[in-house]
């Protein structure tokens, strides 16, 4: 096991200066971690209140500086990523020297096709290079990016351009997922035909197949390579000012884009990589997340490139050519850390320990989970199979708007509770409110909120800041309303059990579905689970399932009942699941989380208007759900 870099009195020291004298703490933080061109004035202004916040008042920085010029000379030989494409045979690798080199052409591409500071740039790729250095390159030359996952449907494309307003788009030919092809190219052609204001199409090049090309517009990129130059002079930024633009999926209405700026997301980002991942000099570290979601913003691109870490990036899944794939490519690349999401581990779980067994995985020293709170179960295997009962677990919570991990064990530090978030990071202060904004009692459910700013947290909702107030402040004047249902046990530990509309009430009582969750995976035929109210004339709501079963297990007259006593011995009577569907699959956005409204709306037979599903994973599992659909009594 690596050393550590804080011990827990270190920590607590640390924490309570956080708290007590927020300034000076994150005043230390960014002049530790960032180089500035020129200090800020002020290191915080303004509150929740006011909703006027600003960090490092008229500090200047370049994000692309701080994440690769200013490693140069002394690391250009390093690796800052290795790539392996969805193939395995298709592999290459980037030095610190040659990432440089590559985003200063490709910034002097944009410059080339009119792009300047504050102009909003489209990125929809496949978790290829060229991805990181876009986005690097717009952060060089002060144009903001808005990456698009690129499994999304043109109409979502269109959407996000369109709200954005982008003059630019830069996308593939093509792209590929297991044994799949993308068509990233076409997706773009369509969605443009509603954007009149996009210019430039940039196409990178993955193989033969051929496109439609409108000449006025399109180029490809290894043309445009051939007369530019390898250096670029990159903009003094205010710390203030915008770095990117992600769009995240509403319960209702169309997609938020959430802006964040330069300075208190790069200060924030650098800070939580380091002390959560433990990170260190001979680290090979490895972030899952597609560059379409927040984590891939801020943990495969701006926080380990800030720290000049060496980071493997991959465009395939989990389960291609094999199910041992993930488990091969920490072997192959001798990866030191490995932060992944719940969903990837249930999956990799349900295929069987039989995958695991031609890889060591001992180059493996510390595992990480994002995106949903994490099920014991899953933690344990997680930590016994994949860890070898070796590597700590860091199971962190945070959401796009934060722009960071907010709370999460500390390696070497935290004794860990498997399924618990732990504790607040530095300048993290959650509270747990019930409906009266009163503060809970230990082991009591209510709203996640935080009680005062920190660096990384968005600036707005673009175009739209009245959303962002209703949204994340309206209810809870002077907090962050986190939009999670969670409690604080007696020993200070947070779990997050999920979203506000993902809250059974069952004669009563307040049930979380994640609680329910965690008891049907228990038993042991029980892959993945989901769990939905419906109208009940006696208790008020009851609880309908949806569970899909381990590769080898068949549905049997007395699993039913077998899954029921499951829940009964972990929770009680009172969240016995009243309907059971057994399902193939359920509908989960890119990122893995499980998309309960459209589960809900499924269960109670509300299925004219889906909302929007745009970020669905397999966007088919919908229609064999409704299909299966149990009678309500």
């Amino acid at each position: 096991m690596k050393p550590f870099h804080l011990n827990q009195q270190q920590y607590q020291e640390m924490y309570e200066a956080s708290l007590a004298n927020p300034a000076q703490f994150w005043d230390d933080q960014a002049k530790k971690y960032i180089t500035w061109f020129k200090p800020y004035d002020n290191v915080l202004e303004g509150s929740f209140l006011e909703q006027n916040i600003r960090w490092f008042k008229n500090g200047k920085l370049n994000a692309c500086y701080n994440c690769v010029d200013r490693h140069l000379p002394a690391k250009a030989n390093q690796i800052a990523f290795y790539w392996e494409g969805n193939d395995p045979n298709e592999t290459s690798q980037l030095t610190y020297q040659t990432l440089f080199t590559q985003v200063c052409r490709f910034a002097n591409i944009l410059k080339q096709k009119n792009i300047s500071k504050g102009d909003r740039v489209c990125i929809y790729l496949p978790m290829i290079p060229e991805a990181v250095i876009a986005m690097l390159a717009c952060a060089r030359i002060g144009a903001v990016h808005s990456v698009i996952f690129g499994g999304f449907s043109s109409e979502a494309i269109k959407n996000r351009i369109l709200d954005a307003d982008c003059k630019m788009v830069i996308t593939a030919n093509i792209g590929f997922r297991a044994n799949k092809t993308i068509p990233l190219k076409d997706n773009v052609d369509e969605a443009l035909e509603s954007c009149p204001n996009v210019k430039n199409v940039m196409v990178i090049k993955r193989n033969e197949t051929k496109t439609l090309w409108h000449e006025k517009r399109d180029f490809w990129y290894h043309d445009a390579l051939q007369s530019v130059a390898d250096d670029c002079p990159y903009e003094e930024m205010d710390a203030d000012s915008p770095l990117f633009i992600l769009y995240t999926s509403g319960s209702t209405g169309k997609p938020k884009g959430i802006l964040h700026t330069t300075g208190g997301y790069l200060v924030y980002g650098a800070i939580t990589h380091d002390l959560i991942f433990n990170h260190q000099a001979n680290d090979i570290y490895w972030c899952t997340a597609d560059v379409g979601w927040i984590t891939g913003h801020t943990y495969t691109v701006y926080g380990p490139l800030t720290n000049g870490t060496t980071s493997f990036l991959f465009e395939g899944v989990p389960n291609y050519p094999t199910p041992a794939r993930y488990w091969e490519l920490i072997d192959k690349y001798k990866i030191t850390t490995l932060y992944t999401s719940p969903t990837a581990i249930r999956a990799l779980r349900q295929e069987g320990d039989e995958w695991l067994k031609n890889s060591t995985r001992e180059s493996l020293n510390l595992l990480g989970s994002v995106g949903e709170p994490i099920n014991p179960e899953v933690w344990e295997w997680y930590h016994e199979k994949v860890g070898n009962n070796q590597c700590p677990i860091v199971d962190t919570w945070w959401q796009t708007e934060t722009g960071g991990i907010l709370i999460s064990p500390i390696p070497g530090i935290t004794p860990l509770k498997p399924g618990s978030a732990a504790w607040p990071f530095f300048g993290i202060q959650p509270d747990i409110l019930d409906d009266k904004g009163q503060i809970c009692a230990p082991n009591k459910m209510g709203k996640l909120v935080i009680s005062q700013p920190w660096p990384g947290m968005a600036k707005t909702i673009y175009n739209n800041p009245e959303r962002f107030f209703d949204t994340y402040f309206k209810d809870y004047p002077g907090y962050y309303l986190a939009g999670d249902e969670a409690k604080r046990d007696e020993d200070g530990y947070f779990w997050v059990l999920g979203r506000f509309d993902d809250v059974l009430k069952i004669s009563g009582h307040r049930i979380g579905t994640g609680e329910v969750e965690n008891a049907l995976l228990n038993h042991s035929s029980v892959a993945e689970a989901a769990v939905v109210p419906v109208p009940d004339k006696i208790k008020g709501e009851s609880i309908y399932a949806f569970i899909v079963l381990k590769n080898d297990i068949s549905v049997k007259d007395t699993l039913k009942q077998e899954i029921i006593q499951s829940v009964r011995k972990f929770i009680g009577a009172i969240a016995t699941p009243h309907y059971i569907q057994f399902a193939t699959g359920l509908p989960k956005t890119r990122s893995g989380k499980i998309m309960r409204r459209i589960l809900k709306k499924i269960a109670n037979n509300d299925i004219k208007d889906l909302g929007d599903t745009s970020t669905l994973a397999d966007p088919n599992v919908i229609q064999d759900l409704i299909q299966n659909k149990l009678p309500l009594k």
